[in-house]
């Protein structure tokens, strides 16, 4: 297994295996959101890679100075169950300390709560929050890169 920086040009085959896994996207998941997202920190959006060269897990990482944030972590079920989420957690955990990151967050979805005994086993723990968003249109100079 090979993991490295995802590329823009892997983004079909992304979202194809974040749609097998049973991830929930949202609007911001569209190739102008993604290229965004290299913008800001391209060393924390990771892939995995077989060794036939196929994307089998992916994990998108983002880091505010702060925090350190996981989102979308991804095994192709085909390849579950051979520690494959783990090897790019502690990529991911690496990359971030490198930065200076002392804390990661995540979110778990409720219809993905299956997944929490897998990160308890990496150390993360439940805490009690409220989780509020509001979605907002971009200013138009930002839609246009101004």
């Amino acid at each position: 297994m090979q993991i490295h920086s995802f590329a823009l040009h892997q983004y079909e085959e992304v979202v194809d295996l974040w749609q097998r896994a049973g991830l929930q996207l949202s609007r911001s998941d569209t190739v102008e959101g993604l290229q965004q997202k290299l913008e800001r920190d391209p060393d924390l959006f990771l892939v995995a890679k077989s060794e036939s060269g196929k994307i089998v897990g992916v994990v998108m990482g983002s880091y505010d100075g702060r925090r350190g944030w996981v989102n979308h972590l991804a095994v192709d079920p085909d390849y579950q169950g051979q520690d494959l989420g783990s090897r790019l957690m502690q990529e991911l955990e690496t990359r971030l300390s490198t930065l200076g990151c002392e804390k990661i967050n995540l979110l778990i979805e409720p219809s993905n709560s299956r997944v929490q005994a897998f990160y308890g086993r990496l150390g993360f723990t439940a805490d009690e929050l409220i989780f509020m968003e509001k979605w907002i249109e971009p200013a138009k100079s930002a839609k246009k890169g101004v």
